[in-house]
């Protein structure tokens, strides 16, 4: 497999004021403009998003806002990264923090969503939904209800050989515990994974 340079990055900041600021990703000089493009519009889109939900009907009484990002996998034409927004509305008992995770197959030239990651027809919100369970046991992590399966479109990204699976404050524990990540190895879900897709390009050793 050749060595492609991974995508060059770099930073945008938005800013309305001393604690108001928004740094997203931007990706340059990439030989593929229309993928450039493509990539850049979907960042732009969801950084808009996650301050859209921030700021909701009551834009007056936001105080604070970060928006920060994470490069997770930068590498086998794979670019993986996450974009967070912390909000602190005026009185609020707390701020709030949301994160929304983009994983881009560069060879196809697409945003994957969870189900791209595997074989058409394999079960693997069941399986995924399973470790997770048994890691929630190892883990002893209170969460609000009983566990019981992830969503088909759970947020997710790559880092290198590993899919991380994650939750949103709230969606499953109490909002002190933070985001609830649970980390898989590619090679426990290999026999699922669709080869000729990212993770499948993460569990080729070379």
């Amino acid at each position: 497999m050749p060595i492609t340079l991974p995508v060059s990055i770099k930073t945008v900041q938005i800013s309305s004021g001393p604690k108001k600021t928004v740094v997203y990703p931007k990706a340059v000089r990439m030989p593929n403009q229309q993928l450039q493009m493509f990539i850049n519009q979907t960042i732009i889109y969801h950084t808009q998003q996650l301050i859209n939900q921030q700021v909701g009907d009551m834009p007056a009484t936001v105080e604070e806002m970060i928006g920060e990002y994470e490069i997770k996998n930068n590498q086998r034409q794979v670019l993986s990264l996450s974009l967070s927004n912390y909000t602190y509305h005026y009185h609020a008992a707390h701020g709030m923090t949301f994160i929304k995770s983009l994983t881009f197959d560069l060879q196809k030239g697409k945003l994957c969503e969870l189900k791209d990651l595997f074989k058409p027809g394999s079960d693997y919100v069941k399986r995924l939904s399973g470790i997770i369970q048994t890691q929630i046991k190892q883990r002893d992590i209170q969460t609000l209800n009983e566990f019981t399966t992830i969503k088909p479109n759970q947020d997710f990204y790559i880092a290198d050989k590993v899919l991380v699976i994650y939750f949103q404050l709230y969606e499953i524990t109490p909002y002190a515990f933070g985001f609830p990540m649970f980390p898989i190895s590619v090679y426990d879900i290999q026999d699922i994974i669709d080869e000729t897709g990212p993770l499948g390009r993460m569990a080729v050793n070379d």
